[in-house]
Formats: structure tokens, C-alpha cells, sequence
């Protein structure tokens, strides 16, 4: 895979999870967490790291399991999967 792609892939997975981020309840939590504890820096600093490993496993995983499902039907879940969470967060509200 050339640079082109590998950046390409980097700065599509940046603005996914920035924008899915944006106004969501870990940066709710970081602002709550950083205003209470008057720590910003290191507020900063454990929720990075929080989220990298979060990240770290969520890739790995994935990677993991389309070593034994079909894409396809990986995706097929994975969507199945969020709009069930869709529906229950709009059911529970």
C-alpha cells in the first residue's frame, strides 16, 4: 500500500471520529471532568490515552475478526448492531 492510500486512510478515520465525537458523551465527560478537577492538561492526557486504547483494541479486533467473517457480513452486523442502539437509545428516552 503506497503512502497515498495509507494517508488517505488516516485522515478518513480523523474526520469520522472527530465528527462522531463533537458534542458526545466522552467530550461531555472530559469538560465535566477537566471543569471539576481544574486539571485540563491532565484531564486531557488520561482521556487520550482512555480513547487510544479504546481505538488500539477496536482496530485490532477488527482486523481480528475479518480474518474468519466475511466482510460482507461483518458490515451487515456492525449495522444491524448500531441501529439496534439507535433504537433502544430512542426507546429508552
Amino acid at each position: 500500500m503506497d503512502l497515498k492510500s495509507k494517508m488517505e486512510i488516516l485522515l478518513l478515520t480523523f474526520g469520522t471520529i472527530f465528527l462522531a465525537e463533537l458534542g458526545d458523551k466522552t467530550q461531555l465527560a472530559v469538560l465535566s471532568l477537566s471543569v471539576k478537577s481544574k486539571q485540563p492538561f491532565w484531564v486531557f492526557l488520561g482521556a487520550a490515552l482512555a480513547l487510544s486504547l479504546i481505538s488500539f483494541l477496536g482496530a485490532y479486533l477488527g482486523d481480528l475478526l475479518t480474518r474468519y467473517i466475511p466482510n460482507s457480513i461483518f458490515e451487515k452486523v456492525v449495522g444491524i448492531l448500531f441501529i439496534l442502539i439507535g433504537i433502544f437509545i430512542v426507546v429508552k428516552n
